[in-house]
Formats: C-alpha cells, structure tokens, sequence
C-alpha cells in the first residue's frame, strides 16, 4: 500500500531503490508519527472534518498504535511504503473509511517533519540527561584530585604547572558550550511544521496553532515553503550540536590515550577495561579511549555530509532528503554511546600522585620562579632573563610553593560557577511542557 496509489504497480526494482532503508528506520520515527496523527485529528474535529464520536474512536485506536510502538511490536509490512502508510493502513483494516479520514490536510512532507521534529525533541532530552552525567562525573574528578599536579603541555612540550583539578574540569566547562550549541539546536527543532502539507499549506481551514500547543512546541514555522525547506536545515543544526559534544569527548579521549601510555603514565584504567594484545603478553591497550576517538571524529564529519545532501536543493521537497534519515537517525545512539562510555570510564580511572616529583618536570616551575623573582621587585623581563640563563647553565632550582588564586587557575577551580552556567543553560530546555502535552494526547 501506498497513500499516492493511482492503481498501477511501479516497477519492482525501482520501488526497492526508493524505499531504501525507510521500513527500518521508520521504526524509530513510529511513535512520533502516531502522536502526530492524534494531534492532527483533534484539530480536525474542531474544524468539521471529523465528528466528535469518530475522533473519540480513532483516538482510541491510535493509542493502541502508539502502546504497540512503544513496547517495541509495531512493524512496517514488507510491502507498506513507509511508517505513515502502515498508521493509516491499521486504522482503516480497523475502522473502514473513518481510517482514511485522518490524512486530511496532511501530506506525507510535513508529516516526515513533524515526525523528525517530534523525535528529535525526545533524543535531545535523553542526550541532555547523558551529558549531565557525564559533568557530574567530571566535577566531582576534578574536585577529588584537584591538588594532585601534573605538567601542562604546549607543542607536547613540559610548560607550566597544571592539575588533574584543571584537566578534568576543562572538560566539563566544555560541555557548558556544547550544551549552549544543543539548546539553539533545540529551539530549531522545537517549532511546529504540521500543517505545511506539501510545503504550500492547504484550502482546508487548518488551526496550526491548536496543534503546536497540542504537541508542546514552543512555536510555529509559519512559512510554510519555509517549514519544508527545514528539513536538512534542522537535522544539520541538531547535528553540528552532536559534532559539538563529540569533538570535546573525542579530544578527552585523545588525552586519555596520551596519558595512559608509559612514557607518561598520569593515569590508568582498571586492567578489566583494557584490551591485550595476541603475542605481546605486557600489553594492556586503552581500547576504549581509541574507540571512542574513532567514533567522535566519524560524528564530526556527519554535518558536512547532510549538508552535501541538501545543500544545493531549490527550495521544495525532493526525495533526496530521504538519504539525511540514512546519516542522521544512527547519530543519536552513537553519541549516546560514546558518552556513557567516557563517563564510565572517567568514573574508573585512576590517577598518579606525585607525577611532579619526577626531575623532568622540573622546568615546569620556571614561570613560578620568574613571578617570585618579580613579585619581590625584579622587573618581569630581568626575571625572565635571569631564570633562562640558569636553565641554560643547567643549575636551575625550584623549590617554592606555587600559589594560584584568579579564577579559573589551580587554586581556583570555580567549579561552582561552571555549574551555575550549566544550570541557566539547561533551563533553556521546555522538557516539561512538552511532556506534558505529549502525555495528556496519549494518556
């Protein structure tokens, strides 16, 4: 079955080509697409377009729809196009013509945006709680080991003084400016494109506002050729955030290759974490932080490529948009992945504490000298001076305290003010209003 059958077979190897991966990944899209019809056909009833008693009825219908998706037993038929055409094929195996009714100043356009915004919506909320633990994990790393120093690196040469206080929490006020990237990407998606149709709206006297406060969108797309033209736009958006998140889990990562090798040895995972190799006995290999990595830079490449699919289309839909679902549906439980993982393995890992007692740190400490030489009266550039040429000589000493006290350095960490950021970017994020209509349509 499809919703555009004019009673001819298409040709059978063009069909296969055209469905492509739609069966299967529409599975993911099956209970969105059923909260989308419910929405759609209340609106409809107050427009004269279905009688109350049949909206009752289908409502009641599609709930039974939406439980089967839910738990994970809706299946698109072998030979049903797509998940809107199965939707309405159960309906009307159920309920006759009333089934057919539901389509109604709907095209299968905006009823594939309204599906991925609906579902992009829940994957934010879940990467979100994901991300939150993964902070967590951090901050509390980083104030747990925020004395322990190690040597800070530039060019991968020794450089100054830094802590695992500071490494870890670098990398958990990062995610501050991911989560930023995630709540524009949410404010995108979080805008009701239902009633677009075609991308040309329709002759039916549609209240597009009724569904974008029934389905808990914050606002409209009120273009409607624009609606359409979101599609691409939005997944890019969604996905640039994901790239965002990736390209700070996947830099932790290298670091964790880095520091876990022997020429540093700063930290070590539990052996049970680490893989072996097949004829070096010794070998206990940070798997899991390469994987991770690998992982992370394929993410990254995903907004180049949705843009490569759309980025050169006029405006209207095309078919080629069906290929972005092939690169942007897998995305979400990739990352998610990488996410738990790195937080389970910065939950695990353990740290050296005396890496700084090591001779080869030593000039690390230079800057310490210079600052002491001119916070008691020597001008910083004598200072400076001073200290090379004792390097130089080969007897310089440093046996001192360091003393950082300005925000954000060693003696400073400002992990509380890196968590009152995140806590006004989270508040950014409507989950609670769009639970709550989405729980009042299918309860």
């Amino acid at each position: 079955m499809k919703l555009w059958d004019k009673g001819y077979s298409e040709d059978e190897r063009i069909d296969r080509f055209t469905v492509g991966r739609d069966r299967e990944l529409d599975l993911h899209l099956a209970p969105f697409d059923v909260v989308g019809t419910m929405a759609h056909i209340t609106m409809l009833e107050t427009i004269g377009l279905l009688q109350k008693d049949e909206l009752q009825t289908l409502l009641a219908e599609l709930k039974k729809i939406y439980k089967s998706a839910q738990d994970g037993n809706f299946v698109i038929e072998d030979d049903i196009e797509d998940v809107h055409s199965q939707v309405e094929l159960m309906l009307t195996r159920t309920l006759g013509d009333m089934g057919k009714k539901v389509h109604s100043g709907r095209s299968r356009n905006d009823q594939v945006l309204l599906d991925l915004k609906l579902y992009i919506r829940a994957q934010i909320e879940d990467v979100v709680a994901r991300l939150m633990k993964l902070f967590n994990v951090l901050q509390a790393q980083s104030e747990k080991y925020k004395d322990i120093l190690i040597p800070g690196y530039t060019h991968l040469q020794v450089a100054m003084p830094s802590s695992f206080g500071l490494w870890f929490g670098a990398y958990a006020e990062s995610l501050t400016d991911d989560m930023t990237m995630l709540a524009a990407a949410w404010d995108v998606a979080n805008q009701n494109p239902l009633g677009a149709a075609a991308g040309y709206g329709s002759s039916f006297p549609l209240n597009r506002a009724m569904t974008t406060r029934l389905l808990g969108f914050k606002d409209l797309a009120y273009n409607v050729v624009y609606a359409q033209m979101g599609r691409g736009k939005t997944e890019r958006i969604v996905t640039f955030a994901l790239a965002s998140i990736a390209e700070t889990i996947g830099r932790l990562a290298f670091d964790g290759c880095l520091f876990t090798s022997q020429n540093f040895g700063f930290i070590h995972l539990p052996k049970q974490m680490t893989t072996g190799s097949s004829i070096m006995p010794h070998k206990k290999n940070p798997d899991v932080f390469e994987l991770i990595r690998a992982h992370c830079n394929k993410i990254q490449g995903a907004p180049n490529t949705i843009r490569l699919i759309s980025g050169n289309l006029p405006s209207g839909y095309f078919r080629d948009m069906q290929i972005i679902k092939e690169v942007f549906i897998p995305l979400f439980e990739e990352i998610k992945d990488c996410i738990d993982i790195t937080t389970y393995a910065i939950e695990n890992i353990e740290v050296e504490k005396q890496i700084m007692n090591d001779p080869r740190y030593k000039y690390a400490f230079s800057v310490e000298e210079v600052n002491r030489r001119a916070l008691a009266g020597t001008p910083f550039r004598d200072a400076y001076r001073q200290v090379g040429i004792e390097i130089e000589q080969g007897h310089f000493e440093f046996d001192g305290q360091i003393n950082h006290t300005h925000e954000g350095s060693i003696g400073n960490l400002c992990n509380d003010k890196i968590r009152q950021k995140m806590d006004k970017i989270l508040a950014r994020f409507t989950f609670k209003q769009v639970n709550d209509a989405i729980d009042a349509l299918v309860k």
